[in-house]
């Protein structure tokens, strides 16, 4: 059995809606890879709301070793950053550096759920990062009704790895230093 040329079409336009929904399904980074040792800029894409509650919040939780964080402010939104020690001492140009932010919170919108947006901070990822692996930014969305938690990060052992997470944190490849 053969597929016409305009069935084709349609069926490779519906797996490219499909795909692209399911790959926007979830609050993501832009930039998926990055050298240890350089500046980071983490743009979070919100792509929609709590199951059609409009977004009021977004709290990002940083991992150990991002470090310098400078978070963008928007419009119609307040700004918040939370800042304590890290476990250790981590490199920023060459000095040390031992506290700073750990949270960054962006409240107000509301962000409607037929809309998306982006809230962006700029970073420094440490020398001391491991290259090679994989960096987990979790999320917290807050809507006027309901809360999404982007948290889940992947499996470690290969009999997980094929699991699917519906609520994966957003996530960049760390790479080796230039």
């Amino acid at each position: 059995m053969s597929i016409s040329a305009p069935s084709f079409r349609a069926v490779l336009g519906m797996a490219a809606v499909l795909f692209t929904s399911s790959a926007l399904a979830h609050v993501s980074l832009e930039t998926k890879q990055a050298p240890v040792g350089s500046s980071y800029k983490a743009v979070l894409t919100v792509p929609h709301g709590c199951k059609g509650s409009a977004t009021t919040k977004i709290r990002v939780r940083i991992p150990e070793g991002v470090v310098g964080i400078k978070p963008q402010p928007k419009a119609g939104w307040t700004l918040e950053t939370v800042k304590g020690d890290y476990k250790q001492p981590y490199t920023r140009w060459g000095a040390k550096v031992s506290s700073g932010v750990q949270e960054v919170v962006w409240a107000g919108g509301p962000l409607q759920d037929e809309h998306y947006d982006e809230f962006v901070f700029i970073s420094y990822l440490s020398d001391e990062l491991q290259p090679d692996s994989t960096l987990y930014f979790p999320v917290i969305q807050e809507c006027e009704q309901g809360v999404e938690r982007w948290i889940d990060q992947a499996a470690t052992n290969k009999k997980d790895a094929a699991d699917h997470s519906d609520a994966p944190a957003p996530s960049v490849q760390l790479l080796p230093k230039p």
